[in-house]
């Protein structure tokens, strides 16, 4: 397969947006989405290490990747 599926499509449309307050995107995750916001993120990793994210959305997926790797840095 060499796209992506609906859920990783709006797993990454959701990164793409801006939260205005805290627990917006938690709750647009659980309605969006259906699942927790623990589950999202676990798939939200997964797909940073996938070439068929980057391939969709280069622009977020970078960008994601770049945080992850500072805030292992600073661990």
């Amino acid at each position: 397969m060499d796209t992506l599926d609906g859920r990783e499509q709006a797993i990454l449309a959701v990164e793409r947006q801006g939260w205005a307050g805290p627990g917006a995107k938690e709750r647009a995750i659980r309605e969006r989405l259906g699942i927790a916001p623990v589950r999202y993120y676990q798939l939200l990793n997964a797909l940073l290490d996938d070439p068929r994210a980057l391939a969709h959305d280069p622009v977020t997926v970078n960008r994601l990747r770049r945080v992850r790797e500072a805030r292992r840095t600073e661990r």
